[in-house]
């Protein structure tokens, strides 16, 4: 009784570590049932056993009327201790001190880096998200491009899961995907901060720019609405500028002056920027209508980076921890990789940095 589970643990073993030193690759066709009896030595009935294993651990499927295949999901069956990160920019000022943040866990945990850059491109996503599936990683951190807009590539991220290649989004998630592992600075929150201390300045007739495609924008307009709401202002939404990642460069500076030409008709005295990169060429329009800030218009950034304290007037911003979010999501994705917990979501509170640009 005890030779027959001996020769189908022996055969399931022996396939599987084929499969795992790559002898048998992903998409390869196996021997038929016969062939492996012959080869093997054993049964029918103990190939078919061994080979219902293998299905169930991922490692194979059959092919009706064509045979077994060894499965794309064998790639990432043993750890290759690769992980993948895909972000929107690598020339942000935001990905750096990100980036340096996920390197430095992953490499103390014995991981190595593979980098993508979407350029916050839907297609581009999709495409590396495809390659990556075809490519031997343990994980993946992904900052999702136009997180605003519903995803069309969800069986992609389904892919992943079937693969169990466990992934954390950063800055954003999907509105389908919410419940999924995320690190992100509290975008509401930090809105509602650095509105609200406008309007503890004094500021009651503000400007907001947000941008439309993301869901830290939009959030971050929510948390503008919220502290105006509080404090009895009426929205308006022409005080509001939205603008997407394809017009980021020119859209919000060119309404910025606009509306410091009709300032007279339609006055406002505060501005709240999606980020300090829009900060700064809203200083820059509003400077070049002949407005002075603070003094007539007191401007706002986001994310408290290099060009809050290095720009024509220093930026009240709100802090984003951009090294300290990497490593958030670094910690939590070795955690699902090592099966330490089911995955949560980390909400980090804003605080405002408060330096010349407002009254």
């Amino acid at each position: 009784m005890e030779e027959q589970p001996r020769k189908y643990y022996r055969l399931m073993d022996d396939l599987k570590q084929q499969i795992l030193s790559k002898t048998i690759k992903p998409g390869d066709k196996l021997p038929s049932e016969n062939e492996l009896a012959r080869a093997y030595q054993v049964s029918r009935h103990t190939v078919r056993k061994a080979l219902s294993i293998l299905e169930n651990e991922g490692y194979i499927y059959p092919r009706h009327g064509s045979g077994t295949f060894c499965s794309e999901a064998a790639l990432h069956l043993s750890p290759s201790k690769n992980i993948a990160v895909i972000t929107t920019y690598l020339d942000s000022y935001i990905f750096t001190e990100v980036i340096q943040g996920i390197e430095g866990v992953l490499t103390r945990a014995g991981y190595s880096i593979l980098l993508k850059n979407t350029r916050n491109s839907r297609q581009l996503e999709a495409k590396y998200l495809e390659e990556l599936l075809g490519r031997e990683i343990d994980g993946l951190i992904i900052e999702p491009s136009k997180s605003q807009i519903f995803c069309r590539h969800m069986h992609l991220y389904r892919k992943l899961e079937e693969y169990h290649i466990p992934y954390v989004f950063i800055q954003g998630a999907f509105q389908q995907m919410r419940e999924k592992p995320h690190v992100l600075l509290d975008d509401c929150g930090g809105g509602y901060a650095v509105t609200k201390y406008l309007i503890s300045r004094g500021c009651r007739e503000i400007v907001g720019i947000f941008k439309a495609d993301d869901a830290q924008g939009q959030n971050r307009h929510k948390g503008y609405v919220k502290a105006l709401q509080e404090a009895g202002i009426l929205y308006d939404p022409d005080r509001v500028v939205w603008f997407y990642t394809e017009d980021r460069a020119l859209q919000p500076y060119q309404q910025m002056r606009e509306m410091a030409r009709r300032r007279e008709t339609q006055f406002f005295d505060g501005v709240v920027c999606y980020n300090d990169q829009i900060a700064i060429e809203a200083i820059r329009a509003l400077q070049e209508e002949g407005l002075k800030v603070p003094e007539d218009v007191s401007v706002t950034g986001f994310d408290n980076s290099y060009l809050a304290v290095n720009g024509r007037v220093p930026l009240t911003t709100v802090e984003h921890p951009k090294e300290k979010l990497g490593e958030m999501a670094a910690e939590l994705l070795v955690e699902l990789i090592e099966g330490k917990g089911p995955g949560r979501t980390i909400v980090i509170p804003p605080k405002v940095v408060v330096r010349e640009s407002t009254r």
